[in-house]
């Protein structure tokens, strides 16, 4: 899907046009392949610009051509996927090509809501003619997006910890892992997002200005926070993983020690009915009281083992 926006000269104000016109913002969702040749050929670019941005697996970078100032910026962008009949957070590419002085485009594998705030006018200050200015805002935007996704991730993190205190559910571990999983995901983005950010001031291709730089810094300054957040909230979860495995461990150690100390104090009348089941001479065998001596006999016995098994704490969990 393609979408044509262009910012008036005279009013400044955003609207949605049907041709490519110079100085316009193409904004492509998926598009199939006859939309990414019409594009090619209006803005005279490489396919691959395009297709890189596409697939899932491209990492955060820079691609620029000095001969004709075509420069390729692939930004992580955090997003929830389902994987397993389980939600996780992960990060997907989103590309945006600065095209001379012709266009701006940016593609991405589904809609976003951080591009459709820009298309509804929701970004103060955004215009499609400042292409290095709306390169930056989108910068800060997807650094922004990290930290409130973060906070998603510890809401959750706090949430699963409050239900595995009551009890321990494999359900509840099993999603604590695709959280450090999603953690792992969004740092390596994150870093990789820092070195896109701070390579940009070396490019020649872009021109910045003195609020484009302030802009810039503050992306900078947002996934650098982010960063730390993640770290912290990566700690904290393998701490906690550690400390559910060793309350895991001890729990089963209790289990196994009652299990045994009952399977003890079982085995004491097994024992007695056995010895005196046995075909040859033993005591009371003549005696009518026999059999009830032998109760009382083996009662004793395991009552006295109960006690001191107690006393050892052995019967409890």
């Amino acid at each position: 899907m393609i979408k044509i926006y262009q910012t008036d000269l005279e009013t400044n104000i955003l609207s949605e046009i049907n041709n490519f016109q110079k100085g316009c913002w193409i904004n492509m969702t998926s598009p199939s392949e006859a939309e990414i040749k019409n594009v090619c050929e209006y803005a005279n670019i490489q396919e691959d610009f395009i297709r890189y941005s596409l697939d899932s697996e491209e990492k955060a970078r820079i691609d620029y051509e000095e001969d004709d100032d075509t420069v390729l910026f692939i930004l992580d962008i955090p997003t929830r996927e389902k994987e397993r009949d389980r939600e996780i957070y992960t990060t997907m590419p989103i590309g945006i090509i600065v095209v001379r002085d012709e266009c701006i485009i940016t593609v991405s594998l589904k809609t976003l809501s951080l591009i459709e705030d820009f298309a509804l006018g929701r970004v103060k200050g955004f215009a499609t003619y400042k292409k290095s200015r709306f390169v930056l805002q989108i910068m800060f935007k997807v650094s922004s997006s990290y930290l409130t996704t973060l906070k998603l991730i510890n809401d959750e993190t706090e949430m699963t910890e409050y239900t595995l205190k009551k009890s321990m559910q494999n359900q509840e571990l099993l999603k604590l892992l695709d959280i450090e999983k999603s953690l792992v995901y969004i740092t390596t983005s994150l870093r990789a997002n820092e070195a896109v950010m701070e390579r940009t001031v070396k490019i020649r291709n872009i021109k910045l200005y003195e609020d484009d730089e302030d802009i810039l810094e503050d992306a900078i300054i947002e996934n650098k926070q982010a960063i730390e957040m993640s770290k912290i909230y990566t700690d904290v979860l393998n701490s906690s993983m550690d400390a559910y495995s060793s309350v895991i461990s001890n729990n089963l150690n209790e289990t196994m020690k009652l299990l045994t100390s009952i399977t003890i104090i079982i085995s004491i009348p097994t024992l007695i009915a056995s010895l005196w089941g046995m075909n040859v001479e033993v005591p009371f065998e003549i005696s009518k009281y026999g059999f009830w001596i032998l109760c009382v006999f083996a009662i004793l016995i395991t009552a006295v083992t109960v006690i001191l098994l107690n006393k050892k704490g052995l019967l409890r969990r």
